[in-house]
Order: structure tokens, then C-alpha cells, then sequence
């Protein structure tokens, strides 16, 4: 991580300060889309089964690079919607530590209202999202132990 990027309380804290410049849903889903369609190109090589999240009604690929030390992470969804909640994920979780994923809860959902606003299999699908990102830091400090 280098010193322009935020820690990851500051990019959760960033993205409610975001959300609330919108009086309403229908512009936040708007700006989520926004966010998914900024994401960076997506190989189809990496659109493999072991890189698949599974829980998720759209398709998800998450694909983890770098070492404890420095996880990145690049995903992409061919849902408009799971793609821009991918793109918070990313910016609160990615070019950060290992012990730091583990350690940091998601706290920018509620703090936005999302986990209000999102359907069932939506809330699902980012749930499964964290739990597959948290399970790549796990394995990355196994392996660094």
C-alpha cells in the first residue's frame, strides 16, 4: 500500500460521504452501475470455474493476486448492479494487507443503506462476494506462516 491510498476505514467512510450526496435509490443504483461500468477490462482468460463465486444469482468472477503483504483484487459480473457493488468491494478491500481484509468489517453497507435496499439474492451474492475475498486473504497468510 502506498501513502495516497486511504486506509480502508477511510475508503468506507469516503463512500458513505459519497452516497449521501443522493436524495434517493433510484440515483444510487444509478451511481452503483456508474462505479461497475468504471471497473478495469476483465480478461475472459480469468473467467475460470476456480474464480467463480458461488452464491451469487448473477455471475462473479474474483480473481486474487499479490501476497499477504498485498492482496489486489480483480472481479468483474455481467450484472450492471453486482458490478458496481464490486467496485466498492474493491476500493475498500484491494492493495491492502492480508491481516487488514480479515480484520476489516464491511461497515459502509449499513452506513449507506444498503443491505436495505439490495434484493435477497443481491445481499446473498455480496455476502458470498466478502466471504470469498476474506477466504483468499485467510489462504494468503497460511502461506505466509
Amino acid at each position: 500500500m502506498n501513502d495516497t491510498t486511504p486506509s480502508a476505514a477511510q475508503a468506507q467512510q469516503d463512500i458513505a460521504d459519497e452516497f449521501a450526496f443522493f436524495s434517493d435509490w433510484s440515483e444510487r443504483y444509478q451511481y452503483l452501475i456508474d462505479l461497475g461500468r468504471k471497473l478495469p477490462d476483465f480478461p475472459d482468460a480469468l473467467k475460470r470455474e476456480e474464480f467463480k463465486v458461488h452464491g451469487c444469482q448473477s455471475q462473479v468472477w474474483l480473481v486474487p493476486e499479490g501476497d499477504a503483504r498485498c492482496m489486489r483484487f480483480r472481479a468483474i459480473s455481467d450484472s450492471a448492479i453486482v458490478s458496481g457493488l464490486i467496485a466498492l468491494v474493491l476500493r475498500v478491500y484491494s492493495g491492502r494487507g492480508a491481516q487488514e481484509i480479515l480484520d476489516t468489517e464491511p461497515t459502509y453497507i449499513e452506513a449507506i443503506g444498503l443491505a436495505k435496499h439490495l434484493s435477497p439474492t443481491r445481499s446473498n451474492g455480496l455476502v458470498a462476494m466478502l466471504k470469498t475475498l476474506k477466504g483468499y486473504a485467510a489462504e494468503a497468510l497460511a502461506d505466509a506462516a
